[in-house]
């Protein structure tokens, strides 16, 4: 190793700034419909009976429900502004002065006074970017409903002739009152009368809020009311018992019951001078001083640490506080290539507090609400420490090369096959939850064969251009190498950054006369080492004031390092499949690493007392029937009953196909040629209108091709192209087809920001290899399922909808909300955390919904912009936020306030429960009240959970009714009892292997019954774009996939 003089200027090791990151969302097209569809048209009108058109008044069929005969259906109906009796128009009687006319969208779903960005006025802060449909066709020019841009006003659009619309199945309507209940109506009831075209304001919804009173449901409270003081002055509810809906069936879960100690825990603060921020270095104090003092000083006890603060005893210590003196040898070597250095540590170990364990047992015995964290906390540490010892920890996880065979990744990373393991209470006592995880390691090659997999090259033959250095040195910076050029004495180092000179140019003083030697010169007369790679530049180590020179060839990469940046598309497929695994070899992988963890020889359990047993834990399950989804009545099949959680789109058409009149295409493959690319659209065009959609064949213009590189300059030249055509005949871009290379990196999401944003145009990509695809009637399919629903129709509905039958959701106008929070990748600490809520926007179909995003925080878990007041110049106090336009929204859309919320949250760790729901239920109040006051539906608040280790398995592999044909249990089952806490329900569902949704219940929830659980399986159905059955709700799929590089 050379080492830099102090005198000497220091190579700067700073990573150079990379490309934004791309979030976490790795779906391509995940769809958004926005605010509703083609039958909230103007020109939409019930199919009764009505012959009159008016233009004020009433909406729907033609005059106020309840004066109207069982089968008249006017065509439009009124659209009532309120403040005055219109004159007497056919098709109804007078409106009275105080009503309000429903208003609803224009267009595909447009809130008629909807501002760019999706929400009004006052929701007009630059941080909003509303997500609603492509622009309205014909009449006035109406501002983009949508994009991801900043609010973005799309092009004027001249009046046009007025679009026929496809027939809407929806639920015949009925002016909700609290205390009555809702008939349920047939399904074959025919379409419902949509609101007419109007314009109304934010002032106008609000005051309409205010007008439509609510029976029984207000509150006395305060307008907007404070949040809880404290966590205390909330609670769980308790899990509604284990209901009797659907086929009862016993299943395996992944935990192990673990008796509970009866140990006396003590804990211990302990204190280590200098500190280190190294858990490592920290353990290794610790072992070392247990392994000295146990006999003399610690009475024989083994205890059990944390890596920071806290040490835990099974009884107490003949001390309340004292010092010891432990000398550790470094690992790594000291700068100067000596000795390693040997540091001295004073560990100052006191008394803290008991570890009370009875909390615990009561927790588990019914008898307390909430779970005592630190109790689990400890025993969690106890039983991590020996797999700590043996194994490399990465969070809760633990990996080694010898519990799998490795797979390499491709540029010089490799997968560790590992298990994960946390101690979890449940209703029949703790549980040791063991699952098994793969995750990427750096390979320990030789520095030189890992720079040339990560350029794919020979590096020893070209030199290495400035982006090659740039992606040398982000991938190696904070790595540790040892070096081979001196036989055993394998010293380790920490690579800070890579020099700007190649070998053969650096050079040092060695003295303090300013004596110079050259590197390879050093290297030569010291170790008689001859560098051969001198075009190359050199390794930097240590700190950035003495750095420190290392040739590559005499170093090799330290092996267990994890890689903690982002992996590439290649890399996520590799790591996917070798996680991927068959239900019984999961089950036998779990059950080998028990086995061999062997906790009833772990001497640190048998200290505390633990047991843990070797047999999976047995749960009560029971499987829900599937819901009936209706089709459109034009095709062979009207309706179709899911089977294992799947079905397909033969002989069935979209229940609303939407318009496509005019479309272009572009092509950023090299490998797919213009008569390919023309039959391949051709070809989805045709299957757009089999599936029930008014799709023109011929487009606007031949498809273009492009270079990826210039993808702004060739979607806005297409575009222009296009609307030179289509502009005089009072018409607009309705869609662009996009077929991208198979390997696209960054020119997805640079296309989806364009066209959004820029453009507010409504965009299709397809990959290359599906062009090629020999039967590609499936994916054609599929494609035409997200198409239409980006361009305002529905696909499917709910036959239990239309009939008012699905539980805690017809019986009266019910909002459902879906929110979460995408935050940067690790090592982008300057990108923002973005924020995404969702809400249905119509009832009782719940098919339709409008979305929001917002920037907040680095990292910022709660949603900030829920609900939020400011001052603003002209207008004075303003109240705004996401809720609260997705409030007014639905008011829109559908002429009646919600009476209950229902909150669906994602991505919310045990840890921020209370913190989540103290923020963000309160926000919810707020934005209720300030539309109304005593407005206070209640709501339910639903936090999901998808990152759990909680698995399930057959009973019997080999019984065919339990199965699937992958061996996976059927979906729409239900977990109730070993391995879930009081206040959670598992639910498991399709293409999530073995996977479970933990859904935890709000305490002001509504979902009180087995019900509950009943609605929440319908509405996983509902997902746009699949026709299989996903886990999670439709509500949290449909988040927009925004990252922070997108802004």
């Amino acid at each position: 190793m050379v080492r830099k003089k102090r005198t000497g200027p220091g190579e700067s090791s700073g990573e150079a700034p990379g490309a934004p990151g791309q979030g976490s969302s790795q779906r391509p097209e995940t769809t958004q419909q926005h605010g509703g569809g083609r039958g909230l048209l103007p020109q939409q009108g019930a199919r009764g009976g009505g012959q009159h058109q008016a233009r004020g008044g009433y909406q729907g069929r033609g005059g106020p429900p309840e004066s109207q005969p069982r089968d008249y259906q006017g065509r439009g109906g009124y659209q009532g502004r309120g403040g005055g009796a219109p004159s007497q128009q056919p098709g109804g009687p007078p409106q009275p002065r105080d009503y309000q006319g429903r208003g609803g969208y224009q267009g595909r779903g447009v809130p008629p006074s909807q501002h760019p960005g999706g929400g009004p006025p006052e929701y007009q802060s630059q941080e909003y970017q509303g997500r609603g449909g492509p622009r309205p066709r014909g009449g006035v020019p109406q501002p983009h409903y949508g994009g991801r841009g900043r609010g973005s006003v799309g092009p004027s659009v001249p009046p046009g002739p007025s679009r026929s619309v496809p027939e809407l199945h929806q639920a015949p309507y009925v002016q909700y009152e609290a205390p009555v209940a809702v008939s349920p109506s047939p399904p074959g009831a025919g379409s419902s009368s949509q609101p007419a075209e109007a314009e109304v304001s934010t002032g106008q919804v609000q005051q309409q809020f205010q007008q439509l009173a609510i029976t029984g449901q207000g509150s006395t409270g305060q307008a907007i009311q404070m949040a809880p003081a404290s966590s205390k002055s909330v609670r769980f509810p308790l899990r509604p018992g284990k209901g009797t809906y659907g086929s009862r069936c016993i299943v395996k879960a992944n935990h192990f019951f673990a008796e509970l100690p009866d140990k006396d825990l003590h804990q211990y603060d302990v204190s280590i001078t200098p500190e280190v921020p190294s858990r490592g270095v920290n353990r290794a104090v610790m072992g070392q001083l247990v392994t000295l003092y146990r006999q003399s000083h610690l009475d024989g006890r083994l205890p059990a640490y944390d890596g920071r603060k806290s040490l835990y005893t099974a009884g107490p210590l003949p001390f309340t506080s004292r010092t010891f003196e432990i000398t550790l040898q470094d690992e790594e070597a000291s700068l100067g290539g000596g000795q390693r250095r040997e540091r001295v540590f004073k560990v100052v170990i006191k008394f803290a507090a008991r570890a009370d364990l009875q909390h615990l047992a009561m927790f588990l015995a019914g008898r307390q609400p909430d779970a005592p964290q630190e109790a689990l906390q400890v025993l969690d540490i106890v039983l991590r420490e020996l797999p700590t010892a043996r194994y490399c920890p990465v969070g809760r996880s633990f990996y080694s090369p010898n519990l799998g065979r490795r797979q390499q990744l491709g540029e010089g990373l490799e997968t560790w096959r590992g298990f994960y393991q946390s101690i979890r209470p449940t209703q029949m006592g703790l549980s040791l939850n063991i699952d098994m995880s793969s995750t990427a390691f750096i390979e320990p090659l030789p520095v030189i064969d890992f720079v040339s997999q990560l350029l794919n090259r020979d590096i020893s033959v070209r030199l290495l251009s400035d982006s090659d250095r740039v992606k040398i040195k982000k991938a190696l910076r904070g790595v540790k190498v040892e070096v081979t050029h001196r036989g055993n004495m394998r010293r380790k180092y920490r690579i800070s950054g890579l020099t700007s000179q190649a070998t053969r140019e650096l050079s040092f003083p060695i003295d303090d006369r300013g004596t110079v030697k050259t590197v390879v010169q050093y290297f030569l007369e010291t170790y008689g080492f001859s560098i051969q790679h001198t075009s190359l530049p050199c390794l930097q180590v240590g700190n950035q004031q003495r750095p420190n020179y290392l040739p590559m060839e005499v170093c090799k990469i330290v092996e267990g390092q994890r890689y903690s940046k982002r992996l590439n598309e290649k890399q996520i497929t590799a790591l996917l499949k070798v996680t991927c695994q068959r239900p019984q070899e999961r089950e036998k992988d779990i059950l080998q690493t028990v086995h061999h963890n062997a906790y009833f020889e772990d001497p640190y359990a048998q200290e505390f007392g633990i047991k843990i047993d070797e047999r999976l834990a047995s749960v009560e399950a029971r499987v829900l029937p599937p819901p009936r989804l209706k089709y459109h009545d034009s095709g062979r099949e009207r309706d179709v009953l899911p089977r294992v959680g799947q079905w397909n789109m033969m002989n069935k058409k979209m229940v609303n196909g939407g318009r496509v009149s005019s479309w272009a295409c572009i092509n950023f493959s090299r490998n797919v040629q213009d008569n390919a690319a023309r039959s391949f659209c051709h070809e989805l065009a045709q299957m757009c209108q089999v599936s029930g959609m008014d799709f023109a064949l011929d487009p606007v213009l031949p498809p273009s091709s492009a270079r990826p590189e210039h993808v702004e300059r060739a979607l806005k030249g297409c575009y222009q192209d296009a609307m030179n055509i289509l502009r005089p005949q009072g018409r607009e871009l309705d869609l662009l087809i996009v077929i991208l290379p198979d390997n696209n990196g960054s020119l997805y999401g640079d296309l989806k920001r364009i066209c959004e944003t820029d453009l507010g145009l409504v965009s299709q990509c397809c990959l290359t290899k599906h062009v090629f695809k020999a039967n590609k009637q499936q994916y054609l399919a599929n494609v035409a399922l997200k198409i239409n629903v980006k361009v305002g129709g529905r696909n499917t509905v709910l036959v239990d909808a239309l009939a008012r039958r699905i539980p805690l959701v017809s019986d009266r106008p019910t909002i459902i909300f879906g929110a979460d929070v995408t935050h940067p990748h690790p090592g982008e600490d300057s990108s923002p955390s973005i924020a995404a809520v969702v809400a249905s926007q119509d009832w009782p179909e719940v098919t339709k919904y409008a979305g929001l995003v917002s920037a907040q925080a680095h990292r910022q878990e709660l949603i900030q912009d829920l609900f939020k007041v400011w001052q603003d110049p002209q207008r004075g106090t303003v109240t705004g936020g996401m809720v609260r336009e997705l409030l007014i929204s639905f008011r829109r859309a559908t002429g009646q306030k919600p009476q209950r919320i229902i909150f669906y949250r994602d991505g919310v760790s045990e840890g921020q429960f209370y913190q989540v729901l103290l923020y963000e239920l309160d926000a919810i109040r707020k934005a209720c009240a300030s539309l109304e006051p005593n407005y206070q539906p209640p709501v339910t608040f639903v936090v999901v959970q998808k990152r759990h280790h909680t698995r399930l398995f057959a009973n019997n592999h080999n019984d065919q009714r339990s199965v699937d044909r992958s061996g996976n249990i059927l979906p729409a089952m239900l977990a109730f009892r070993e391995q879930a806490a009081p206040h959670i329900i598992m639910f498991c569902g399709m293409r999530t292997i073995l996977r479970l949704m933990g859904y935890n219940l709000s305490p002001t929830t509504c979902a009180t019954r087995m019900l509950g659980a009943h609605a929440q399986y319908q509405l996983c159905l509902l997902h746009t774009m699949l026709t299989w059955q996903p886990s999670e709700l439709a509500f949290i799929w449909s988040q927009i996939p925004l990252t922070a590089g997108q802004w």
